[in-house]
């Protein structure tokens, strides 16, 4: 097996140069990358969630288009039109800032559901559908959203349909003191991203898929992972558990995890390590728990290996 770790190690390297002191976060957004997974970063204002998206976009040398997400923002404006021109007598689809290899969808959750709708095909199946004709986005492609918390004027909660699309959510959080007083002291963070260099192209990407791909699972951690996913579904931890479709998820994240520590097989760490990236925005505690969905998941996570 080729070892990724050098250059898996560079692109980490790299967005530490403009993300400060979220290594944890940043090696989980790489991981959801490589996994071909969408990524959801939710969090207060300010602290570096469209920065982190457009670090991504460049240091994976991607094209992008970056869409803010509000009220009056129509499908149409994501996806493009057909425009009838009078040369040829016939509509023409003029395509919209979603065909890129990262859309960068800026503060998702204040535009209506019907727009956030619209984004469903597209992250699904990486296509849409226009007046009955099916349109293929380009490959790579990956939608990298941010939200602001719910309580915030303005905001719409995404549906649960929405949600599972994303693989992983993130959360930056505030910087500590140290990351905090290098922010204030360095450069600007809009100066550093003009300059940021591509560490690998949409070919180098795809390679890195593949080798996610060839990462081994054996039977003892389907096992695992079986046992946690039924436990999901028992009713004593959640409304609902997870479904096969995060299962897969899951699964496909620890390989991608696996390959970013080097190694050729998953291990029951990486399992845990991607465990509430990829499940707690599926999931609502049971009434009565007492603890959100990450909370429960640790607990749940204690109780079976106890």
């Amino acid at each position: 097996m080729t070892d990724h770790r050098p250059l898996i190690a560079s692109l980490l390297q790299q967005l530490t140069t403009v993300i400060v002191g979220k290594d944890d976060v940043l090696r989980d957004a790489v991981t959801c990358l490589l996994a071909r997974g969408h990524l959801l970063i939710e969090d207060l204002p300010g602290v570096g969630k469209t920065t982190l998206a457009h670090a991504l976009a460049r240091t994976f040398g991607l094209r992008f288009a970056r869409v803010q997400f509000t009220a009056d923002l129509m499908p149409s404006d994501l996806i493009g039109a057909a425009v009838y021109d009078r040369a040829r007598q016939d509509f023409v689809f003029h395509p919209g800032p979603l065909f890129t290899q990262v859309l960068l969808a800026d503060e998702i959750n204040r535009a209506s559901p019907r727009t956030q709708s619209a984004l469903l095909e597209a992250m699904e199946e990486r296509q849409v559908s226009v007046d009955g004709v099916t349109h293929a986005l380009p490959e790579p492609f990956f939608v990298i959203a941010t939200q602001n918390p719910f309580e915030q004027l303005g905001t719409h909660a995404l549906p649960e349909s929405q949600l599972d699309r994303f693989l992983m959510r993130l959360s930056l959080g505030y910087p500590d003191r140290e990351a905090e007083r290098a922010l204030l002291r360095g450069e600007e963070r809009r100066a550093l991203l003009q300059r940021l260099p591509a560490v690998v192209d949409a070919e180098g990407l795809q390679r890195l898929q593949r080798a996610v791909d060839a990462v081994g699972v054996s039977d003892a951690l389907l096992d695992e992972l079986q046992a946690l996913l039924a436990a999901t579904r028992d009713g004593r931890w959640f409304v609902h558990g997870l479904s096969p479709r995060a299962g897969i998820a899951l699964l496909q994240a620890a390989r991608a995890r696996a390959l970013v520590a080097g190694r050729d097989y998953v291990a029951p760490d990486d399992l845990h390590d991607v465990l509430i990236p990829v499940a707690a925005h599926r999931l609502v505690p049971a009434a009565g728990a007492g603890r959100d969905a990450a909370g429960q998941l640790r607990a749940l996570v204690q109780t079976l290996a106890g």
